[in-house]
């Protein structure tokens, strides 16, 4: 126990994410007067997550639950007072769905209240949907081939699915993806969903995947970005325009190759983002273009810019998707990662960029109408809230989490600089043990991001908090290669252990020298993915950490190239060399060749459906540590992929902190 603001509170305890509550898919009303939003939370004992759609009213800043069905996770509006969501309610739907049949059921709402009423059913399983009428909607879907919508030839396609469930035909790469499964084959696909016709018009073709598209509903424009591959995917995109009444599709690629981050209608003209990756591979920071549709001119209107146009601060407190760009009038709002916050801006045709969000923290997502914007925070070491942005700064609307912050313990990070061994400007942060006494010693963690292009800031993380509040010093850095410092900065290609290495020592050296309550025969240290390879890595060239926890890792460069949705293309791009032009590099980057020299205790955390980092990673190292007699456990979570830590099960996730403390305890009290 300890005060808060004269106020008794508890620590924060292991199990109180259980309780926490997570906002996504904000959507302004078309009159402005309403924002929709799903909030998820967990259930514990069914172990899945509950959502259900909400409604704040601007003018009395009421909030309403709107939806009660638990599983309402996204939705549209079609018109000012009507909101069109996916779900399966009735019994025989869920049978059909049990049975594998792919499809999807929407129902309609009124925010005035009322019953949801069944509304029509798409022969696919839905991803995305925008209405560009009453009757008139595009959609992305999962297609599969042969798939056929013609009802006799759909119970054939459905008959073969079944029979060929015992086998997996693969003729592609990536055959899988991780948190979807086999993707062999398997596209999505950009459709026009005619309402009164029943009408089902494919606008992509089958081998093409369909990344994002934006509508330019009084023209009947939709503007895509899509991936078309066979046999082997490449890192690259096409744009198109497709124009619904003539139904003609036009491909308006400028520049070969060339990767389309998203696209957007703003006026008469087309703004995109994206990069050629010339310079910096597949890490490159996209610029902003504009195009003419009818000259098909391109200019480039941030030539200067060197920032990653997405949110890339961690935490492990976020669930559902947020939008992270939308036009408004003549501009453009769009999120960007700089240093370690993420910011709201906006930017216009002539390149002129006004950045609008100033407190650090993150921006998780954002609406916008007319220029009012309400976004998704993580502000002041709070969990996710509402808050209106306005010219006189920010207003925190929402109040789901606070109870967390005013009856629990929390510790805020200190933040401090440091210079590499060649004389870079590193920053880092300390969380002193919750109750911290300056003439104890300490045990510590060193936690490592993943990315390895994200970034570490001032945001609420349960995990670290709640070592914190254990008694343990938490240290964490961005080294180089990490996001928000531009595209130098996060190059390390060909350099993975090196420079990210020695950064992270210099860290942890620093750190010691500067906080004595540190006891530096105490110090453990963990990371997941990028993270758990600089794990795997450091246990195999020092000694100096007491104990180590590696999760979802990479051990073996060559491994991970062929095994993986992800391997064949960024192991070649970050390492700069395959199996075949430079074996020896790509071993003497992997954490297995130095297994050998391993004498830290260690845990490994993998799950059985990571396909990111697939489960022989974890494998491996476990098999040589234990081969060398190092004291070592893997524990496998069954039905998990790569994201466990932040979507898991919460069964699971719990399970996850509670091995990964208990090793630290073991080893470091």
């Amino acid at each position: 126990m300890r005060t808060k603001g004269g106020k008794t509170v508890e620590k924060l305890k292991i199990d109180d994410f259980l309780g926490y509550k997570y906002l996504s898919n904000l959507n302004f009303s078309p009159d402005g007067r309403y924002l929709g939003f799903v909030l998820h939370r967990s259930d514990f004992e069914e172990n899945r997550y509950l959502s259900s759609i909400w409604i704040y009213e601007l003018a009395s800043g009421k909030f309403t639950e709107l939806t009660t069905g638990l599983q309402e996770s996204s939705f549209v509006w079609t018109d000012k007072e009507t909101l069109l969501f996916p779900a399966v309610r009735e019994k025989k739907d869920k049978e059909r769905k049990e049975a594998g049949e792919p499809f999807t059921v929407f129902y309609r709402i009124k925010i005035s209240g009322g019953e949801a009423q069944r509304a029509f059913e798409v022969p696919l399983l839905v991803k995305q949907i925008e209405a560009l009428s009453e009757n008139s909607f595009v959609l992305t879907a999962i297609f599969e081939k042969d798939m056929n919508f013609e009802y006799e030839k759909r119970e054939e396609f459905l008959k073969r699915q079944k029979e060929e469930k015992d086998y997996q035909v693969i003729d592609e790469i990536p055959f899988w993806s991780n948190g979807t499964g086999f993707t062999n084959k398997k596209r999505i696909r950009l459709y026009l969903f005619e309402l009164d016709k029943s009408e089902l018009t494919p606008i992509s073709d089958e081998l093409t995947n369909v990344r994002h598209f934006s509508l330019n509903k009084a023209a009947k424009q939709v503007l895509f970005v899509g991936n078309t591959f066979k046999d082997k995917m490449e890192i690259r995109s096409d744009l198109y325009l497709y124009e619904i009444e003539p139904k003609r599709l036009s491909k308006l690629t400028h520049e070969e190759p060339f990767d389309y981050a998203f696209c957007h209608f703003l006026g008469e003209s087309i703004v995109f983002a994206g990069t050629n990756m010339k310079r910096y591979g597949l890490n490159e920071n996209p610029r902003f273009y504009s195009l003419d549709p009818k000259t098909k001119e391109v200019k480039v209107i941030t030539a200067d810019l060197d920032l990653s146009l997405y949110n890339s601060v961690n935490s492990d407190c976020r669930y559902g998707t947020n939008r992270t760009t939308k036009v408004d009038g003549k501009d453009l709002y769009f999120v960007s990662t700089e240093w370690h916050s993420s910011y709201l801006n906006r930017i216009d045709l002539d390149g002129r960029i006004e950045r609008l969000s100033a407190d650090n923290g993150s921006v998780d997502g954002f609406d916008v109408h007319e220029g009012r914007v309400i976004f998704v925070g993580l502000r002041d070491m709070k969990l996710q809230e509402l808050y209106d942005l306005h010219e006189g700064g920010e207003k925190q609307l929402s109040v789901f989490n606070e109870w967390v912050s005013r009856e629990r313990s929390i510790v805020k990070p200190e933040r401090f600089t440091f210079l590499s061994d060649d004389g870079t400007v590193l920053e880092g942060w300390i969380m002193k043990p919750a109750e911290f006494d300056s003439t104890s010693k300490y045990p510590a963690i060193l936690d490592i991001h993943g990315g390895p292009k994200t970034v570490y800031g001032e945001v609420f993380f349960h995990e670290m908090q709640f070592w914190a509040n254990e008694g343990y010093v938490v240290l964490y850095t961005n080294p180089r290669g990490s996001d928000g410092r531009g595209n130098e900065f996060a190059d390390i290609r060909g350099r993975y252990g090196t420079v990210d290495y020695e950064d992270l020592m210099r860290f942890a050296d620093e750190a010691i020298e500067r906080y004595p309550f540190i006891d530096r025969e105490r110090i453990g240290v963990t990371g997941g993915s990028y993270g758990g390879y600089m794990t795997n890595w450091i246990i195999g060239h020092t000694d100096r950490f007491k104990a180590a926890v590696s999760q979802r890792s990479i051990a073996n460069w060559i491994s991970k190239f062929a095994t993986t949705d992800i391997g064949y293309f960024f192991v070649g791009d970050q390492h700069l060399a395959t199996p075949w032009s430079d074996f020896e590099k790509l071993w003497w980057h992997s954490p297995m060749k130095y297994a050998d020299k391993v004498k830290t205790p260690t845990l490994f955390i993998h799950s059985d459906e990571d396909y990111r980092c697939w489960l022989v990673e974890a494998i491996q190292m476990f098999t040589a540590l234990k081969y060398h007699g190092v004291e070592s456990k893997l524990v496998i979570f069954k039905g998990e992929n790569h994201e466990l830590s932040r979507s898991g099960k919460p069964k699971h996730r719990l399970r996850r902190l509670k091995e990964i403390t208990e090793w630290f305890d073991k080893h470091l009290k």
